[in-house]
């Protein structure tokens, strides 16, 4: 496994443990990010083939799981977070399109219909962690293929399940969104990501001196 070491530099002296996450995605990393905590980030190298009668809830948590355990075996004393989304349409998954035509397809399917974003997030250390799913139910708005297509060559969103950003011009599509944890659908839930990394024994925020906060300024 290869890290790619991303520490914020003002909380270089932050006494939280050390933290890691299993993931090279950008939106994970930039949700990461707002909670202002050193970490690292390192590729977990799992196998994302759903198993034979999995359903989609089952294979998010398994993934989650599986990304956390594959780095927590090779960094036992750092606390890993894993994390993986599945969109579900009438109990069918939906993944990333990885092209306009794809992406197309989904959309077109997906109009005038709810879709349920699972959002599985673990958190281990060692052998040890918790397993949970935050869902989000998506209703898509029923749009024209002209509208459509005019989205998807604007933000070119091909590698999000779902084929649409609800952060930048993909909300435009969406008629509601419903979950507990406003940034799950984008991929990481960071309220229920903060419960347990308190529980873990992280200060969130971390601490500053009144030297750090003038020099920050």
């Amino acid at each position: 496994m290869k890290a790619l070491v991303k520490v914020h530099a003002a909380m270089s002296n932050s006494s939280n443990p050390s933290l890691i996450l299993a993931s090279t995605s950008i939106y994970r990393r930039e949700l990461l990010e707002r909670l202002g905590i050193p970490f690292t980030i390192i590729s977990p190298k799992v196998d994302e083939t759903p198993l034979p009668g999995e359903g989609t809830l089952e294979l998010a948590l398994r993934l989650a799981k599986a990304k956390a355990a594959a780095v927590a075996s090779e960094h036992p004393n750092a606390w890993v977070i894993g994390s993986d989304q599945v969109a579900d349409l009438c109990g069918a998954a939906i993944g990333k399109p990885g092209n306009f035509e794809r992406a197309m397809a989904q959309l077109q399917l997906m109009r005038g219909t709810t879709v349920t974003f699972h959002t599985a997030l673990c958190l281990m250390k060692g052998e040890t962690g918790t397993t949970l799913n935050v869902p989000t139910n998506v209703t898509f708005r029923k749009l024209s293929d002209e509208v459509l297509e005019s989205y998807l060559l604007a933000e070119e969103p091909y590698d999000c399940a779902g084929s649409a950003k609800s952060e930048g011009m993909g909300i435009a599509l969406l008629e509601t969104i419903r979950s507990d944890d406003p940034t799950a659908l984008i991929g990481l839930p960071l309220i229920a990501l903060t419960g347990l990394l308190r529980d873990a024994g992280f200060t969130i925020p971390p601490k500053k001196s009144i030297s750090e906060n003038t020099e920050d300024k």
